[in-house]
């Protein structure tokens, strides 16, 4: 710690000498939008993953065919489509938590990379109000640095200031539960504690959209109850908090709406009594 706080210490304060791209941009502080505000609109969106060399349900299983393409020297079938999501359609407002429910394949991580911009609509669109950040357990930090550097470099990259970093260094490490291992590479983590950094550094800053892919699945029960409150006080920072989760007590303690998505369409949204009750039923 005392290493870092010496390198920030000679790191200037003001914002890098980077050349910035011809567009107008007119930031405004996060807790700027009063609760009600719309800050994610999803209209009629469709995404589709084009998939090269994909086997179809009637070559499955099927050696004979597959040894015959090798004897021929015959590549794989062209190309499959899979369409993820399905003229999905909703408002989210500032303020609002909201949980992405649904099976495996249903496109709840699909749907959160599209409103993240990391994914291009094949049709309709998604505006939002601030610039979205996603936090998921693959979340990209370097393996072969230490926790501390990660850290730096998580809040660098989120835009903080070195001031800022060296305010909230203790809090991350405190948070995430890390303890001595802040000084050892990440490679020598286990995937929960890799996941728990991910969170800290991430939810150490406020955001416009916080969408967070199974990033709390890794905790223990103490954790779980951090990230819960950790959440619930960055509604109120923020704008808008997405949560694709699979254990739904997550879900039902941290949002204030559940979205349910069932073969890349929505089945229901509503208040996460309603919804989580008819999707246990079902």
């Amino acid at each position: 710690m005392a290493e870092l706080t010496e390198e920030l210490s000679h790191v200037k304060s003001e914002e890098p000498d980077v050349p910035k791209p011809d567009v107008k941009v007119h930031p405004k502080p996060a807790t700027a939008a009063p609760p009600g505000t719309p800050t994610v609109i999803v209209d009629d969106l469709h995404i589709i993953y084009r998939v090269y060399g994909a086997t179809s349900d009637a070559e499955k299983g099927n050696a004979a065919n597959a040894l015959m393409r090798l004897i021929r020297r015959q590549g794989r079938p062209q190309m499959r489509e899979v369409h993820a999501i399905k003229g999905v359609s909703f408002v989210a407002h500032h303020g609002d938590a909201i949980g992405v429910i649904g099976r495996n394949g249903s496109g709840k991580s699909t749907l959160l990379r599209a409103i993240a911009g990391l994914l291009p609509p094949h049709q309709g669109a998604v505006y939002t109000d601030g610039q979205p950040s996603l936090l998921g357990v693959n979340a990209a930090l370097m393996r072969e640095l230490t926790g501390d550097r990660n850290i730096v470099l998580g809040c660098y990259a989120m835009g903080m200031k070195p001031n800022e970093v060296k305010e909230k260094y203790d809090e991350i490490v405190d948070f995430s539960g890390i303890g001595e291992f802040v000084q050892f590479p990440m490679s020598t983590y286990s995937s929960g504690m890799g996941a728990r950094l991910r969170f800290a550094i991430a939810s150490a800053k406020a955001h416009d959209v916080l969408l967070i892919d199974e990033a709390l699945a890794t905790g223990d029960r103490d954790f779980k109850r951090k990230s819960q409150e950790r959440i619930k006080l960055m509604r109120k920072q923020a704008g808008t908090v997405f949560l694709v989760a699979h254990n739904l007590d997550v879900i039902e303690e941290t949002c204030n709406r559940v979205i349910w998505l069932h073969k890349g369409k929505i089945k229901m949204d509503g208040d996460p009594e309603t919804v989580l009750a008819a999707y246990n039923r079902a």
